[in-house]
C-alpha cells in the first residue's frame, strides 16, 4: 500500500529515514529519501520524539490511514585508543 501525502502522489508504506552525526555541528541530522523530511536534534531520542509530528505536517487531510510506521536508522563513527601515544 502506498499513502499519498501533500505535494507527493506517494510513499511506501513504512517511510525510510536515515540519520547520521554530524560532527561539526554536533546534532543528529535526520532526512529521508521517500518524503521531503529533514531534521537535526541534539539526540536521536530528540530526533526520534520530532519525526512523528514532521510526518504527520506532510500527511494529507483526506489520508484514510491510522498510522503510518516509520524506520529510523542512524549511523555513527568513532575511534578507540589503543595505545597511548
Amino acid at each position: 500500500m502506498r499513502l499519498s501525502l501533500r505535494g507527493i502522489t506517494s510513499v511506501p508504506e513504512i517511510v525510510r529515514i536515515s540519520a547520521e552525526y554530524d560532527e561539526e555541528a554536533k546534532v543528529w541530522v535526520a532526512q529521508s529519501d521517500d518524503i521531503p523530511l529533514v531534521t537535526e536534534a541534539d539526540t536521536v531520542e530528540q530526533l526520534l520524539a520530532r519525526i512523528p509530528g514532521l510526518i504527520q505536517d506532510l500527511v494529507e487531510d483526506g489520508d484514510t490511514r491510522d498510522n503510518i510506521p516509520f524506520r529510523l536508522n542512524f549511523h555513527a563513527e568513532s575511534s578507540v585508543q589503543i595505545r597511548a601515544a
